[in-house]
């Protein structure tokens, strides 16, 4: 008994030292033998295996320890790895990396939802991935990734098919089959309360996670959190940083250019105060822009080019030129060339077109802008000391249409000193386009009473031509065409003169402005009408009516070819329309056979013109005939002789 005794005890004791030694389980199994050889009671071996039961637990729990231990050691360099300065990129690369071996996962990725409240897709992803891509997009409300989101906390499963605990999508299942996943794990990136994402983990057969498997999961999580906002909030940093240092670049390089283009500004007005021509201005100006330049005035004249100016379209040209005139700013045409204006206040004195071997750059763009005002300061000087808007041409205008204190003499002084004779036939054109007069046709306007050596003003919203001319018709109808081709409106023109006399340019625009009232009224707009073109219309509208002429243009004709023939045709008229059109009995009133009458009539319409007999022309014809019979039935025997 003794013996059996003796031998439990050193059997405890060899436990206790196989605890000590961190033995490895199997060690644990064997009995020692008896010394005796005697059998060992049953109790005895009963207390034995509870005690190597008991040992194997205490074994288990130092292991599981140290597995813990080395977890959380693990942990700690993540953490310590994580605080590196990672773009956001290499930072997501680390993470998947670190949670796959971490917890011995065969694959793990990340996903991330859009900031505009878009779908998460997968970020990255590592281990040996197939169909798991960056890209793929994560179908909303199903799979481990949305339970763990709608939980805020970590969601797993053991078998991820078979699992009926969370909603299933087909895509995510599709590549879940493909990939052969079974054992999965989500938790939920966060910031505050909000989720942005997810850290997955999947095994490739069946895993039940435990517990510490678990928290670890989460804490690298948690972590994982705050490294991706650290590094989000360090690209912006960078962001920024990097668009102050283009800032501040840019602006020293504004600062810079600003600096030189001042210094050729003022050696360019040096120059021009110095007495240098246009000619010199311009080559010092091409020299520093590194290109070719050319200098217009108002009315596309050229007053300067430069050697290797090349060639160009004309009419684009002109075209573009509107455009800078209107938005008094450097503009681009087609041939890649650059047009400023030259300007003193709002009034265009000229244009300067640079050609470059290349894209202009903003300094050569900043020096054309300085030689634009360096050339208007010269052409102001060459044209005067007259320093209004347009040199007071405007402003004449406007006297001369309007009730002026000055006399008509000084008035034809004032415009002989701007290159206006009014004791040349002139006719006055009023134009009113579509939506007012404005921008191009402003511009338009300016350049083409310069081009025709006339004067223009604006008067309520319309503009008003005072331009050298005999016949205010064909002068109205160009300036509609070429107005409503430029400005892309209609134009409505009246015009009337001509005139030659500046007292009389009043009535000859209130003639003009009756005739543009006209063409509204019958519902024309968009044509142009003189009084001689209106008809009997235009008789009532003139100023002063020439009943003449009017007579000599509506049957004219007719009364040439009686006085040439000794025919009778105009009393023929006069008798047809008394009668209602009836030549039968025009016939019995002329005491002639309808035949006569029939032929006579038959000879009218080769002298009028098919049309004579309209109810429009019939009415002008008759008005015609009975001015013409007036004219006759009151003038005085004196004149009769």
């Amino acid at each position: 008994m003794r013996h059996t005794d003796d031998f439990v005890q050193d059997e405890l004791l060899r436990l206790l030292e196989l605890l000590a030694s961190e033995a490895p389980p199997d060690r644990f199994e064997s009995l020692s033998e008896t010394g005796s050889g005697a059998p060992v009671p049953p109790e005895s071996l009963a207390l034995l295996d509870r005690a190597r039961t008991l040992a194997l637990d205490v074994h288990g729990l130092f292991a599981r320890r140290q597995q813990r231990e080395a977890a959380l050691a693990a942990l700690v360099d993540i953490a310590r790895e994580l605080t590196l300065p990672y773009d956001v990129d290499t930072l997501l690369q680390v993470i998947t990396r670190r949670a796959r071996l971490l917890l011995n996962f065969d694959m793990s990725w990340i996903t991330l939802r859009d900031p505009a409240d878009g779908p998460a897709c997968v970020r990255i992803s590592d281990g040996h991935v197939s169909t798991m891509t960056p890209g793929f997009v994560v179908p909303a409300h199903a799979g481990v990734g949305n339970a763990a989101a709608d939980r805020s906390a970590p969601f797993w499963t053991a078998d991820y098919l078979t699992d009926d605990r969370f909603p299933h999508s087909a895509a995510t299942d599709e590549v879940v089959t493909a990939e052969g996943l079974h054992g999965l794990m989500a938790v939920p990136l966060k910031e505050g309360s909000s989720t942005f994402g997810a850290l997955y983990g999947a095994d490739r057969s069946v895993r039940h996670l435990t517990p510490d498997e678990i928290t670890l999961m989460s804490s690298l999580g948690d972590l994982a959190s705050l490294a991706i906002k650290k590094a989000r909030l360090l690209a912006q940093t960078r962001s920024e940083i990097s668009e102050l240092e283009h800032d501040v670049s840019r602006a020293l390089d504004s600062s810079t250019a600003e600096r030189l283009v001042g210094g050729v500004h003022t050696r360019l007005i040096d120059m021009v105060l110095s007495g240098c021509g246009l000619g010199e201005v311009a080559a010092r100006a091409a020299a520093e822009m590194g290109g070719a330049l050319m200098v217009r005035d108002a009315t596309g004249r050229t007053l300067a080019v430069t050697d290797g100016f090349p060639d160009f379209d004309e009419a684009e040209l002109f075209q573009r030129t509107l455009d800078a005139h209107t938005e008094l700013a450097p503009i681009r045409s087609a041939d890649d060339l650059w047009l400023c204006p030259a300007t003193a206040g709002r009034e265009v004195l000229g244009t300067l077109i640079l050609a470059t071997d290349g894209p202009a750059i903003e300094y050569q763009l900043r020096l054309l802008r300085a030689t634009a005002q360096s050339t208007a300061v010269l052409l102001r000087i060459q044209a005067g000391t007259d320093t209004s808007a347009d040199g007071g041409r405007s402003r004449l205008l406007q006297d001369l249409i309007g009730d002026s204190p000055r006399a008509p003499e000084q008035l034809a002084v004032h415009a002989r000193r701007l290159g206006v004779a009014l004791d040349d036939p002139h006719v006055v054109l009023i134009a009113r386009p579509d939506g007012g007069a404005s921008g191009r046709a402003l511009v338009w306007a300016s350049s083409y009473a310069h081009r025709m050596a006339g004067l223009q003003t604006i008067v309520d919203d319309c503009l008003v031509l005072l331009v050298p001319g005999t016949d205010s018709g064909s002068a109205g109808r160009a300036v509609t065409a070429e107005l409503s081709s430029v400005t892309g409106r209609r134009v409505t023109v009246g015009s009337a003169g001509p005139v030659a006399r500046a007292g009389s340019v009043h009535g000859t625009y209130q003639e003009a402005r009756r005739c543009l009232e006209a063409l509204t009224a019958l519902g024309t707009d968009g044509g142009s009408a003189s009084a001689q073109e209106l008809g009997f219309l235009g008789l009532l509208l003139a100023d002063s009516p020439d009943i003449t002429a009017f007579v000599q243009t509506t049957i004219g004709p007719v009364i040439t070819y009686d006085d040439q023939h000794c025919t009778d045709l105009v009393h023929t008229l006069e008798a047809y329309f008394a009668s209602g059109g009836s030549p039968r009995r025009a016939a019995e009133a002329l005491h002639v056979h309808p035949n006569t009458v029939s032929r006579r009539l038959e000879r009218i319409t080769d002298l009028l013109g098919p049309t004579w007999q309209e109810p429009v022309r019939a009415l002008e014809v008759q008005l015609a005939l009975r001015l013409q019979r007036t004219r006759h039935t009151v003038r005085s025997p004196l004149s009769a002789c």
